[in-house]
Formats: structure tokens, sequence, C-alpha cells
């Protein structure tokens, strides 16, 4: 059985903790300039990508499913060096680049939700999640000529939400792996 996202549950919470900052931010600051906005978004992008892509390479080296990992860091780490290397980028393209990140991870969430439910009954918070992260991309896609405060508050809305959902599943995933007994469940490696 694979107790890879049971054993690294602490992964979920501290990507979780991440979103609810930048979510506090984007609303303690909700003037945010365009240059604030891509820093953050960029920020909080990289770091999900550098967590997927540890968990990706720890994942294959126990023999475990590792390409979903791969292509979620790869993907966020891209998101983020475009969003920082490239700081004149429209508001429009900004949009774009969320979207497709928050749509394509949140389908990599979904997909590792059905996973686990192979392993914890009634497990949804990861999948929750995933729909979350689709949904804020596909109203983002539908609206990008909005303005960057609503992208700020959007943005913020998203990773308080999205955080606490992670922040939850994380702290659900340790509370089962100490009550399992799962063998690494004292020595976590960053695998979501």
């Amino acid at each position: 059985m694979n107790f890879a996202l049971a054993r690294n549950w602490w992964s979920l919470v501290v990507r979780g903790i991440l979103g609810i900052l930048l979510g506090i931010a984007a609303f303690a600051w909700p003037a945010i300039t365009i240059g604030a906005l891509v820093l953050l978004f960029g920020a909080w992008a990289l770091l999900n990508g550098i967590v997927c892509l540890v968990g990706a390479v720890r994942a294959a080296g126990a023999r475990e499913r590792w390409g979903a990992l791969l292509l979620e860091g790869v993907f966020s780490i891209l998101a983020a060096i475009a969003t920082v290397l490239r700081p004149g980028l429209t508001t429009l393209a900004l949009v774009f680049i969320i979207a497709a990140w928050a749509i394509f991870t949140g389908v990599a969430e979904i997909g590792a939700a059905v996973r686990l439910r192979k392993h914890i009954s009634n497990e949804w918070l990861l999948a929750l999640g995933g729909v979350i992260s689709v949904l804020f991309g596909v109203i983002i896609l539908a609206s990008p000529a909005v303005g960057v405060l609503v992208i700020a508050v959007w943005l913020g809305a998203y990773a308080l939400i999205f955080g606490s959902v992670l922040l939850a599943l994380g702290l659900r995933l340790r509370h089962w792996s100490h009550g399992h007994g799962i063998p690494g469940s004292s020595m976590p490696l960053p695998v979501h």
C-alpha cells in the first residue's frame, strides 16, 4: 500500500500555511500593485514547485508514483519564473498564468485524491482543494479584464480557502499516519 501521502503530511501543512499567508497578505493590502502581486504569486508557485519536485524525487526513490508530482512541480516553477522574470507582464498575461496554474494544479490534486481514496475511506479534502483550484482558474479565465484589485481579492480568497483545505488535510493525515504506525511517519518526506 502507498503511504507516501500520509507519511509526508507535513508538506501539505507547509503548502496550506503558505496559502493562508498569501491570502492574508492579499486582503491586508487590497490595493496591491501588479509588481507585488507578481512577486507574491511567484513566491507561492516557486515554493509549491520545490515541494512537489522534492516529493517526486523521494517518491521515485521509494518506487512510488511520481509523475504527477514532477509535472506539477515543473509547471509551478515555470509559472514562478515567468511571473518573476517578466515583471512587466500585463495584468491580462498574469491572469492567464495564474488561471492555467490553478487549473493544472487543481486537476493534479483531484487525481491524487482519487488515488488516496483507495487507501483512506471517505477522503474528500484533497478533492475539494482540487475542485476549488479548478473553479478559481475557470473564474479567472472567464473574467480576464477585471482590475488588479479584484484579482488580488480573488487570489486572496482562493489562497485562504485552498490553504485551509490543505492544512486540514495535512493535519488529518498526520493523525491517521500516527494511528496506523506507518513506517517513516516520524521522518516525513516532502511528498504530497
